[in-house]
């Protein structure tokens, strides 16, 4: 923008300055090519009485050496009739012409101008002055002034672009800390405000980015708290299924084994809900251990319902540029999907690749598959009484970094869900603002 800004100035300056300097160059010229002429006319005027008085050679001579066209050799008499004094250097027929004029007339020639002054004697006598103009007479003082002109048009641009770039940089420095709190404030520092700056229109702007910085801050408290109180209404049928449980002697362990697990999700959630998002929170984490912790959760359920079940290639680290609790929602959305929707039994693998710009998580089951597999990535579409969020969360976490979400069939014979992640997840554009 700021060189936006000094381009728009350099070009507008330097038109006024055109507009008003090409004239004056101009009359400059014109002026000092008068002053030339007016100097020879009054050297013309100042021989007339002396040929009032006399049209000898040598007193013409000698009158002419007073005057310093006559010392630079620019001066010459022609007498009608008589000799010519000094040297002349128009053409005998434009002398001839101006004798027979009344005012003085001036002839160009290839090295400057002559000034023929003609001059009314007693009887038919009559005589022409003429007084030689050089072209650098004419031209004395102008390339000078020009050059002056010049100095003052790129002084004046000169300022106009130092005085765009200052207002230019006060516009860039403001709309870049707007765009600098626009990116921190999406990427979860919901603490970043801005100190109003700059012109009206940036200041304005950073007022309305500071209301809505607060709105969205009070509106997601007001979620969390709202997310927290529903999770914590199941604790009263968790606690009466626990009292029953308790009336059923040892035979009940695995249930309360289950319930157990189940207290601490919902704990883990209302833990989530509360906690304040922070822009300073980890934004990646080992995919293996994700892995092997959350099939060591789902391991007991899948013994109970005599599931066969394998973890492959999360033997050793493998960094995902996402946070480890995004993950985790991702995994057991996948894996829930597998036990909710397969018949008890049903094997399922869990496999780990890391390639050298994507790391894939494959689930792959034997149950009886996707029908539509377009239709199953819809956001809350589902055909087998779900809410059809599950494979939602991990298309969102996928795109998040650039990677996919794809359902084929597996090797099992069911259904392959494969969660693709870029390690280098692609920069969000960051913010502009138009028309500043």
């Amino acid at each position: 923008m700021r060189r936006t800004l000094a381009v728009l100035m350099v070009a507008v300056t330097s038109m006024v300055a055109l507009a008003f300097l090409v004239p004056l160059a101009l009359i400059v010229r014109e002026t000092a090519q008068s002053r030339a002429l007016a100097g020879a006319e009054r050297q013309a005027s100042a021989l007339v009485p002396v040929l009032a008085l006399t049209t000898r050679s040598a007193d013409l001579g000698h009158a002419m050496a007073r005057t310093e066209a006559g010392r630079r050799g620019l001066l010459a008499i022609h007498v009608k009739g008589g000799a010519t004094a000094g040297t002349s250097r128009a053409p005998a027929a434009e002398v001839a012409r101006a004798a027979t004029q009344t005012r003085a007339g001036t002839v160009e020639l290839p090295a400057g101008y002559a000034l023929l002054r003609p001059v009314a004697l007693d009887g038919d006598r009559g005589a022409v002055i003429e007084v030689f103009v050089p072209a650098d007479d004419l031209n004395r003082g102008v390339f000078s002034s020009w050059a002056v002109l010049t100095g003052v048009a790129v002084v004046l641009v000169a300022g106009s672009v130092l005085v765009g770039d200052r207002l230019g940089a006060r516009v860039v420095r403001a709309a870049r800390r707007l765009g600098t709190a626009a990116s921190a404030l999406g990427s979860g520092d919901l603490s970043e405000r801005i100190y109003p700056d700059g012109p009206p229109e940036l200041r304005a702007a950073a007022t309305a980015f500071n209301s809505m910085a607060n709105r969205v801050t009070h509106l997601l408290a007001a979620e969390r708290e709202m997310a927290a109180d529903l999770s914590h209404r199941l604790r009263t049928p968790l606690t009466a299924l626990r009292l029953s449980l308790d009336h059923l002697g040892p035979q009940a362990e695995p249930s309360r084994q289950a319930l157990a697990r189940l207290e601490g999700e919902v704990d883990t959630i209302i833990a989530a809900a509360r906690r304040r998002p922070s822009a300073r929170a980890a934004r990646s984490c080992d995919a293996a251990e994700v892995l092997r912790e959350r099939l060591a959760f789902w391991s007991a359920l899948a013994e109970d319902q005599g599931r066969p079940w394998e973890l492959a290639g999360a033997t050793l680290p493998v960094r995902v540029p996402v946070p480890a609790s995004e993950l985790t929602a991702a995994v057991d959305a996948l894996l829930g999907n597998v036990f909710r929707h397969t018949e008890e039994g049903t094997a399922f693998s869990v496999t780990l690749h890391e390639g050298q710009e994507t790391v894939g998580v494959v689930i792959a089951d034997a149950g009886p598959g996707i029908p539509d597999p377009e239709a199953a990535l819809e956001r809350g579409a589902s055909g087998s009484g779900s809410t059809g969020l599950g494979l939602d969360i991990a298309r969102r976490l996928a795109e998040s970094t650039g990677g996919t979400l794809r359902l084929d069939h597996s090797s099992l014979g069911g259904a392959e869900v494969q969660l693709w992640l870029h390690k280098r997840p692609e920069k969000a554009p960051k913010p502009t603002l138009k028309g500043i």
